[in-house]
């Protein structure tokens, strides 16, 4: 039968944690796996000193902070005693996103919900640089009980997230294919964009060309690009992609297709000074919708962010793993 002792020398092999960690996490994942209950004593501080080798120090500040979560209690001349099952009621979770767009709101929104009141939640931000995620996941490690993870694309990303443990890792957004078996919530790109596009043919050759904003050195999702190219040649569709709006090329007869919100909002300003009707003189399709969007009639293709928010918060607080894929989906309005 396992003890106390095996929960937590088995954490001996995940890098990211000290020793202070090991005890923590071992702990509560020793309650969490029925292995003791509430009202029952834990080692005393010289039983772990001898079973475990690790400091005195170490060993009563790692019982300290259990105290402080509310698991566990200390009583003179006895010692330290489970109090509480709910350990996920005393959660440390790490938000780390891209940034705090409308839609990463909407996520951050329903996920914090979930949560409810009692886990402590602290948010980073890495904005698509991978040396921020790096250094903060660094910083960072060893010190929540749950790390919820934006992975960028980019070939150090896997290395990065193989140092947080399977049971400790929930990727969203983007997907991050890792060794074994990992929680995620992600979003789908390549079949969702072609589908859009597919369904949208008939408006867009109403238009002389469809025009596609992507920088090569953008992290927009790949799997957009190929689309987009499979769209054009499958439907003979004139179109092309430029890496750069230019203030003052929007022209009437044309269709632009863009996933940056400065992008649109300037294209949007320019067919207003140059009066042009939106979905009749100009095409407009942007990515991910939001409520300013829909307030001014953008014709958007997005993934469920609310829900996705509220399947990751569901996931940790119900301790279940979660492998799902979003598809984005198309919600047409004026401008195309």
């Amino acid at each position: 039968m396992e003890s106390i002792f095996d929960k937590i020398k088995e954490l001996r092999e995940v890098t990211s944690y000290s020793k202070h960690d090991q005890i923590v996490v071992g702990i509560i994942n020793a309650i969490d796996q029925k292995i003791v209950s509430p009202n029952d004593l834990l080692p005393s501080v010289n039983q772990m000193i001898q079973e475990l080798n690790f400091s005195r120090e170490t060993i009563r500040k790692g019982y300290g902070e259990l105290v402080d979560r509310g698991v566990v209690e200390s009583k003179n001349r006895i010692g330290y005693y489970v109090t509480n099952a709910q350990t996920s009621q005393f959660m440390k979770v790490a938000l780390i996103m891209y940034n705090l767009d409308t839609f990463e709101e909407l996520f951050y929104r329903n996920f914090r919900k979930e949560l409810g009141q009692k886990v402590h939640l602290d948010v980073f931000f890495h904005h698509g640089s991978v040396d921020v995620l790096e250094s903060t996941l660094f910083q960072i490690k060893g010190k929540y009980g749950m790390y919820v993870v934006a992975p960028i694309p980019h070939r150090r990303t896997k290395e990065i997230l193989e140092t947080i443990p399977r049971s400790n890792l929930l990727i969203f957004d983007r997907f991050e294919q890792l060794d074994g078996e990992v929680s995620y919530i992600a979003q789908e790109f390549e079949r969702s964009t072609y589908a859009v596009l597919e369904a949208l043919a008939d408006k867009i050759r109403e238009f002389g060309e469809i025009i596609f904003y992507h920088s090569p050195k953008s992290l927009d999702p790949k799997e957009i690009v190929s689309s987009f190219k499979r769209f054009l040649h499958d439907y003979g569709i004139q179109g092309q992609i430029v890496s750069e709006f230019v203030p003052g090329s929007v022209e009437k007869g044309k269709a632009y297709f863009t996933l940056d919100n400065y992008t649109m909002w300037s294209i949007l300003k320019e067919c207003k000074s140059k009066k042009f009707t939106m979905g009749v003189d100009v095409g407009l399709l942007s990515v991910n919708d939001e409520p300013a969007k829909e307030f001014v009639d953008i014709t958007t293709y997005s993934t469920d962010f609310a829900l996705m928010g509220k399947l990751a918060g569901q996931s940790i607080m119900q301790k279940q793993k979660i492998q799902v894929i979003l598809p984005n989906v198309l919600i047409r309005r004026k401008t195309l």
